[in-house]
């Protein structure tokens, strides 16, 4: 039983060792990207407030932090802003191609500019987290649904493994559609945190889910693409995208329907 257990201790420590050194080595040494101890430190905190935070909050006056919000929304956006441009931009000055497009694993201009701004969109979505935290001092635990925590603690190690493995080629066409969604739903919260007198300008909510549903179809049929071609990108990325999307595009129509169709007929009758 002690060999065994033994045995198993070493595959785990080889593995380990394994996820370490064959990363991409630029962006090995940048924050948070060698280990994968970080972000699951992180994430782990991150479950701990989700399910600790409404507790202390419940006898406690909520906060509005109206301020602090609206500078955080405009902040977020305007750092979409700035990706989605990078993203773009790059892109399309190294040739990019939108069927296949293999890592560029190079020190080249281009090749490290990529690079970095798969680093910052990974670490945007250590930020994102925030929004969790906003929500449950606000006390909108209503939320903080089995969506949200899944979407931004999944979107935390799927871009950590993006930068750490893959930062570019194919992956950058994820990063632009998502920067760009970004762009319009940071926007809105920004103008729903000015207070109640903006709820009228804000009828765009069901367009704004729409717009995250066209974004994951997208991803989908351009990660299953490759699935079937030759293509110098790797396969496995592939399929985890095109599942883990599939996974998103299934919540966030249940979603839609809770919220705008089921909703809308529960009025009529």
């Amino acid at each position: 039983m002690k060999l065994v257990m033994a045995s198993t201790w070493e595959k785990t420590q080889e593995f380990y060792n394994w996820l370490l050194e064959s990363g991409d080595p630029r962006t090995d040494p940048w924050p948070l990207v060698h280990s994968p101890l970080p972000v699951t430190l992180l994430f782990a905190f991150y479950l701990f407030v989700v399910a600790l935070g409404p507790f202390y909050m419940r006898k406690r006056k909520l906060l509005k932090l109206r301020g602090l919000l609206i500078v955080y929304n405009l902040s977020m956006m305007t750092l979409s802003s700035y990706m989605f441009y990078e993203f773009l931009v790059t892109s399309i000055l190294d040739n990019y191609s939108y069927l296949c497009q293999p890592v560029d694993y190079s020190q080249s201009e281009l090749g490290m500019r990529m690079a970095s701004v798969c680093w910052w969109f990974f670490f945007s979505k250590v930020i994102e987290l925030l929004d969790t935290v906003f929500f449950i001092l606000r006390k909108k635990q209503e939320q903080v649904t089995f969506l949200h925590v899944y979407h931004h603690g999944t979107m935390l190690f799927n871009w950590w493994s993006g930068v750490k493995y893959v930062p570019g080629g194919q992956a950058f066409f994820i990063g632009m559609l998502n920067s760009f969604v970004h762009i319009f739903m940071y926007g809105y919260y920004a103008l729903a945190s000015l207070g109640p007198q903006m709820h009228r300008y804000l009828w765009w909510k069901r367009y704004l889910t729409i717009m995250q549903l066209c974004q994951f179809v997208a991803i989908a049929a351009h990660s299953s693409y490759n699935l079937f071609t030759e293509c110098s990108f790797p396969d496995g990325f592939n399929t985890a995208v095109f599942l883990y999307v599939l996974s998103l595009i299934a919540l966030f129509l249940h979603f839609y329907y809770q919220t705008y169709t089921r909703g809308k007929q529960e009025k009529l009758t």
